[in-house]
């Protein structure tokens, strides 16, 4: 009887250690399965998401021909070919700010397509304006101010006022006035509008050493500073472009791109102290008065005898005049 209930005992502590294990062997296997769908989790977190490039014109083509202001770019040159290809590709792809250039092109191109044609320029330097400033009053960090980025100098050479109540380089009409003198200047000298150009970003004198130096016919010959040898090369990329945007997949619709500013001025003959006081008058606010009037620069504005001023306002405002 004894051996009996002996064996029942064992038998007993031999199910329960069968259920026990197997109770610690498939909690063992859940956390296993958890822990791997865990670092199937994480993996998948840390995996790169690859964005598919099928919609950008990763391929972009060179044209088949191409001119800047009339005069050939030689594109059976592969240094040319490859120079302009960077420009290209780089101008294509800096997305936010070609997005920003297409939408202003569209207040002032007609503006500055106008000066130039007036000043007979040809009209493929408002491209140059573009890479010049991206179409804004830039400040560089030597002192280049506006749309053509003018050093203060310059634009005194050419007929801007420049002080500390008024800095006409932040007019875009007259400032772009002034830069047709400067090109028509350096083409009288160079006689092309490729050397023109080249001589905006490194100076008529430091072009002219460089031509003679290397006995160089053409703005492709030479071998020049880092910054000029781009600089024809991203007005060409530009050209292309902003002419045809949606060709490098840029799509703006007529809504979203910035339309010319509707104003209207006034003559003024007289100084005035206090522009704050004078943009309340005639009920705009001081940004308002600003951003109308960029080369204002100070909140006062001296008009000296024989001079004036004209100041822009919205199309809609009642001047107090």
């Amino acid at each position: 009887m004894k051996n009996y209930w002996e064996i029942a005992l064992m038998g007993v502590v031999l199910i329960i250690g069968i259920i026990f294990f197997y109770n610690k062997k498939k909690d063992f296997l859940s956390e296993k399965q958890g822990n791997t769908t865990l670092d199937k989790n994480k993996e998948k977190e840390n995996t790169p998401v690859l964005i598919s490039c099928d919609t950008y014109p990763i391929d972009i083509s060179i044209p088949d021909s191409l001119n800047f202001c009339g005069e050939s770019v030689d594109l059976t040159n592969p240094d040319v070919i490859e120079r302009l290809d960077e420009e290209l590709l780089k101008n294509a792809f800096w997305h936010s700010s070609t997005i920003l250039i297409i939408k202003k092109m569209h207040r002032w191109f007609p503006v500055i397509e106008k000066i130039l044609k007036e000043e007979k320029i040809p009209d493929d330097f408002k491209y140059l304006m573009v890479i010049e400033s991206n179409i804004s009053n830039a400040v560089s960090p030597r002192g280049a101010t506006g749309f053509w980025q003018l050093m203060k100098g310059t634009a005194k050479e050419y007929g801007l006022i420049v002080n500390s109540e008024v800095d006409e380089r932040y007019n875009p009409i007259k400032s772009t006035r002034a830069a047709c003198k400067y090109l028509k200047k350096a083409y009288s000298k160079f006689n092309n509008w490729t050397l023109v150009a080249a001589s905006y970003n490194m100076g008529m004198r430091g072009l002219s050493r460089v031509l003679e130096r290397q006995n160089g016919k053409t703005y492709y010959d030479l071998s020049l500073n880092r910054e000029t040898s781009r600089y024809v090369f991203r007005i060409l990329a530009f050209k292309e472009i902003l002419k045809n945007p949606s060709e490098f997949n840029f799509s703006i619709s007529k809504e979203n791109v910035y339309q010319p500013l509707q104003t209207k001025k006034i003559k003024v003959t007289e100084s005035i102290k206090d522009l704050a006081e004078f943009a309340k008058e005639n009920d705009v606010s001081y940004r308002t008065l600003k951003y109308y009037n960029p080369w204002l620069r100070e909140n006062s504005l001296t008009v000296k005898s024989n001079n004036s001023y004209e100041i822009l306002f919205p199309a809609n405002t009642i001047l107090d005049l």
